[in-house]
């Protein structure tokens, strides 16, 4: 049943209705795409008390000039090329690609990646990412024996592992983090494992399974401040993700945590500190701070681009408040430098 668009007294909105009165709630994804250069945000209907959304539409605003100081060069060295190779011949996914890193070249030519698991599709529409989005396939049982042997090829001793999330999973592919995280250990002895995970849906069981493979940082991203959650991260929830670190620091107390913040959506100084302090009431170790990027022209616009100045005085404050390490700067990403940010933490 298709929605019948109807205009709003307010300006710039329209009301999304349903036909012959049929109550239904409605969801935005699905619904054809507007026009490049339109911004959609979608909220609810309170006034009427109903189960409508509402769409505001509007002229994009001209996109704020790149600044030097977030531009880099293309790397395209032979150590480069070989990471490439590995990473193609064994299949697999990593979030430099999928996420568009601006780091991908000075990362890869150093021989080191961050793996993407189970698959390059995504459950949700988080509107700060690249990732696709989708229904995800099946889960391959050989994904954990590949990225051990491509972490062995390239000589890795510290692999970071994220994921796309899979709301679809039964266990939000908990078990599959944990299988390769073992898989790693079984082929390079010593190696060190750190995990940026979704946030599970928030379930303690989860979190358990893949802390019982003792990775040595425990990370999941809070991304933004709460009033833009809504905007940025639909489908998650910021005290969710908060209880998420908290409850891994209650089942392993040994193990870091770390979580990071993307600054240029449209916070404050004084919401950004407000990050900080839920962060270190949930008893987060390690904090993380950089600039978004737009990665495509479908994803928000930046509002602001904050100067190294900036990073450097809100690094300090986030110290002052005290995490064990801050990483903040305007190239800073999860995985950015990992081994040294870790080994500061141990």
């Amino acid at each position: 049943m298709l929605p019948i668009l109807q205009p709003c007294r307010s300006r710039n909105f329209v009301s999304i209705g349903t036909i012959i009165g049929l109550q239904a709630k409605m969801s935005l994804q699905g619904f054809p795409a507007l026009p490049r250069g339109f911004e959609t945000i979608k909220m609810p209907d309170n006034k009427n008390n109903s189960d409508q959304a509402v769409l505001e539409i509007g002229p994009e605003k001209a996109p704020l000039r790149l600044p030097e100081w977030v531009k880099r060069t293309v790397l395209n060295t032979d150590e480069n090329r070989g990471t490439r190779k590995i990473l193609k011949e064994q299949g697999l996914n990593t979030i430099c690609e999928s996420g568009r890193c601006p780091n991908k070249g000075e990362c890869w030519s150093k021989g080191t990646a961050t793996y993407l698991l189970m698959g390059p599709l995504c459950t949700r529409t988080c509107k700060f990412c690249s990732v696709n989005k989708g229904l995800p396939d099946a889960l391959d049982p050989t994904e954990p024996a590949r990225v051990a042997e491509a972490s062995r090829q390239m000589g890795l001793r510290h692999v970071v592992l994220t994921s796309v999330n899979r709301d679809d999973l039964p266990d939000q592919g908990a078990a599959h983090f944990a299988a390769t995280i073992r898989a790693l250990k079984e082929a390079i002895p010593g190696v060190a494992v750190e995990v940026l995970t979704p946030d599970f849906q928030g379930r303690r069981d989860c979190i358990q399974t893949v802390l019982e493979a003792e990775p040595v940082v425990f990370n999941h991203n809070i991304e933004t401040i709460p009033r833009l959650y809504r905007k940025v991260r639909p489908g998650s929830k910021y005290l969710r993700s908060l209880e998420v670190l908290k409850a891994a620091k209650e089942i392993c107390d040994y193990i870091p945590t770390k979580s990071g913040i993307m600054l240029g959506l449209g916070e404050s100084e004084e919401e950004i500190i407000g990050v900080m302090r839920d962060m270190r009431e949930h008893h987060i170790d390690i904090m993380t701070m950089g600039q978004y990027l737009r990665p495509t022209r479908d994803q928000l616009q930046v509002v602001k681009y904050y100067t190294p100045e900036e990073f450097d005085r809100l690094g300090n404050i986030a110290l002052c408040l005290g995490f064990k390490t801050v990483h903040s700067g305007p190239l800073v990403r999860s995985s950015y430098h990992a081994e040294e940010i870790a080994r500061a933490a141990n």
